[in-house]
């Protein structure tokens, strides 16, 4: 199929229409971590309500986003792609009317139907219509470009959430989805895999959408019923035998979502694991840390936004240029001290205690936050460029189906995952922290329960006065030690990511097979 030069009109309308598209996506992931105190308190949600939230559009992206890089195949990527867009914008606009916390949830669900039929067509259009020889930098800019429209939505959505506006944060994919699908219809051209069957795989999508929402769902559950109770196990147990029957499904199937055979590359395999890792590590400890600002360290939402100000200048500065880098030099040595370092950065992060709020940003949290960008800044376009070099051009919108895939189900898992151990950290911390308060049972009861709010927790009614400051000391305490729990825990992944690289990824194996 014809391609055309980077730098050409057409090149440039390609790259202009798949990096506005994409930000919807990735903007609203941001922008919502950084918006869930006002939220919370608006709507009145809980913690697992908070993480459920997460969730549903996470595990709608994760379950269908091969079926939408399969369908971009087949059927033509820019039909597929503007056919997403549409269907987020619209699930937009719904969550931006949602009357309560359960309307949002199941809005957020269409939003993840549109965003698996479009995250994969940015980087399957990418590959398929520019040139191959400045594919690696394409995607390089592809890389830059979304993680600074990314990087946006943290400060954008602390300032529309100070001022009470956080619904606004849906409202703003309409004009972006507006601009993008007009740029696709009129300027660019469509590709699709002229040799792929039509048949889709929907046994395939049906038990990965079901086994990752058990599994989910055994996990959230796990905090207030404890590991023995049949709900928890049940649900882990079937969660886990309907992802084994995935496995089996897409070994037999002639139509596979996920064909096994890409596998066989050990670079495929090994980038699409190091992508799991690093990527549960980083929405963990993104998550925790933007909690951890507000409702602890007493940060405005748009000050917690804009500490994230010098992770941008960084991909500013390096992203761009790391996917050519990585096509001269090769990707394994990136894709080695990026993870790490970003694992570094975590760590230092798991270190900060109590601090008396943003005026001490610079000798506290931005150390960590400036090691960790350094760290994602290498990472991010050599592993997009490894995944897209690893597979041939007729696999392209499979293998960025299936890369996307694998980073919303290592966010699937993480929210889930660590949302429990988050809980239970706090309880466990709370219970030592109020053993010296004079409390009868049912009140140390009521005290500990509200732990399932995170740090949102309140003093339950009817404490006396004088121990309601105490309590509240003891909940800030209790949450700045789960959260150091879950930094360290996330910087763990973020090493086992950067192990992946040692073990699996060789230079001269990425390439087209």
């Amino acid at each position: 199929m014809a391609t055309v030069a980077l730098g050409s009109p057409a090149g440039k309308w390609v790259m202009v229409s798949t990096i506005l598209a994409s930000s919807m996506a990735f903007i609203d992931g941001t922008a919502l971590n950084v918006v869930l105190p006002a939220l919370q308190k608006d709507l009145n949600a809980t913690g697992a309500d908070l993480f459920w939230l997460l969730n549903a559009y996470l595990l709608i992206l994760a379950a269908l986003i091969l079926v939408g890089g399969s369908l971009g195949d087949k059927l033509g990527r820019k039909k597929v792609f503007m056919w997403g867009i549409l269907l987020f914008m619209a699930g937009s606009m719904a969550c931006g009317f949602a009357p309560d916390v359960l309307y949002l949830i199941a809005f957020r669900i269409i939003q993840g139907i549109g965003g698996a039929l479009m995250i994969p067509g940015s980087l399957s259009l990418i590959s398929t219509s520019i040139d191959e020889k400045e594919r690696g930098k394409a995607i390089g800019t592809w890389s830059a470009f979304t993680t600074i429209l990314i990087l946006a939505g943290p400060v954008l959505g602390g300032a529309l959430a100070d001022a009470g506006l956080w619904r606004y944060i849906f409202f703003i994919n309409i004009p972006i989805g507006i601009i993008s699908l007009l740029a696709l219809w009129r300027k660019v051209s469509e590709t699709r895999d002229e040799d792929a069957g039509q048949a889709i795989d929907f046994p395939g999508a049906v038990a990965i959408a079901l086994g990752l929402a058990l599994l989910t769902f055994g996990f959230l559950r796990m905090p207030a019923l404890g590991l023995n109770h049949w709900q928890v196990y049940g649900s882990l147990i079937a969660g886990l035998v309907l992802l084994i029957a995935f496995i089996i499904i897409e070994n037999r199937s002639k139509h596979p979502m996920m064909p096994l055979a890409l596998f066989s590359n050990a670079t495929f395999s090994g980038i699409n694991l190091l992508t799991f890792f690093l990527y549960a590590g980083l929405g963990a400890g993104m998550l925790f840390l933007s909690l951890n600002m507000v409702q602890a360290q007493g940060y405005t939402q748009l000050q917690s936004g804009l500490t994230f100000l010098p992770f941008t200048v960084l991909m500013i500065s390096i992203a761009r240029f790391a996917g050519a880098w990585a096509d001269k030099f090769g990707p394994r040595l990136f894709l080695i001290f990026g993870p790490a370092t970003a694992g570094a950065g975590l760590l230092l992060l798991s270190f900060v205690g109590q601090t008396r709020g943003a005026s001490e940003y610079w000798t506290t949290f931005f150390p960590g936050i400036l090691v960790f960008g350094l760290g994602m800044s290498f990472t991010v376009a050599p592993l997009t460029a490894t995944v897209m070099a690893s597979v041939s051009d007729h696999f392209s919108g499979t293998a960025s189906g299936i890369n996307n895939a694998m980073t919303r189900i290592s966010n699937v898992f993480a929210n889930a995952i660590f949302g429990a151990l988050a809980i239970l950290f706090f309880s466990g911390a709370l219970q030592d922290h109020i053993k010296s308060i004079p409390l009868d049972t049912k009140q140390k009861q009521e005290v500990i329960t509200q732990a399932a709010n995170l740090g949102n927790a309140k003093v339950p009614k009817g404490i006396a006065p004088n121990h309601e400051k105490t309590i509240e000391i003891a909940y800030h305490h209790s949450f700045i030690s789960a959260y150091a729990n879950i930094m360290r825990l996330s910087a763990g992944l973020a090493f086992l990511g950067a192990l992946m690289a040692v073990f699996f990824i060789r230079n001269t194996e990425v390439k087209k097979e």
